[in-house]
């Protein structure tokens, strides 16, 4: 997944053995993409001064390989640098796990075309705005579903989750009467048998 080969020495000669800090750059497609989108990430991040680049084409679902490989690689210090924020996270909630992982291993973030540089003190203020913003987000949407079964329960269609094994109960009852054992009824129903024998007994 490397774009490019890597340094045998990875340190620098004049800092007596220490590893040298590395921008580490990731560059992503979809997989309906052109090459020639991963072709113009790779020269931006270049010009930009990174030395290691990751790259991939992947759907938006997809497993990121080369990213874990490039966070893999990344040692305390280094910055992880991308083209743009949608390179690199799938929503506000990715990218703060994403910085938060990389937070832990001390290693930066920069994103080109939002000039953001955790390793900055404005490049954390934005993001811990970002985190912020994820936070409220998920605040909204459980207060939304707060208010939507509150309602549900006022106008008395709200039932609640009706527990597997009972919803599957009078399935259970007919299949038994077809005369096949416990162990099939629970092999058909994907529970088991203990489950079936409790609702048998009941």
């Amino acid at each position: 997944m490397c774009h490019h080969p890597k340094d045998p020495s990875g340190t620098d000669p004049g800092s007596e053995g220490r590893r040298r800090i590395l921008l580490i750059g990731y560059a992503r497609t979809s997989t309906f993409e052109q090459e020639a989108g991963l072709q113009a990430q790779e020269r931006d991040l270049q010009e930009a001064g990174v030395e290691r680049i990751f790259r991939e084409q992947t759907s938006a679902t997809g497993p990121r390989e080369a990213l874990a490989e490039a966070i893999d690689f990344a040692r305390e210090g280094d910055v992880l640098v991308v083209t743009k924020l949608d390179r690199l996270a799938r929503s506000v909630a990715d990218l703060v796990t994403l910085t938060q992982t990389l937070k832990r291993k001390k290693v930066g973030l920069r994103v080109l075309a939002m000039n953001l540089d955790t390793t900055t003190s404005t490049g954390r203020l934005m993001l811990n705005l970002l985190g912020s913003i994820a936070e409220f987000e998920r605040d909204l949407m459980l207060e939304r579903q707060k208010e939507g079964i509150a309602k549900a329960r006022a106008e008395g269609k709200y039932k609640g989750r009706a527990p597997t094994v009972r919803r599957q109960a009078e399935r259970i009852r007919q299949l038994k009467a077809q005369g096949l054992s416990a162990k099939v009824v629970a092999e058909q129903l994907g529970i088991s048998q203990r489950s079936v024998f409790r609702i048998l007994s009941n």
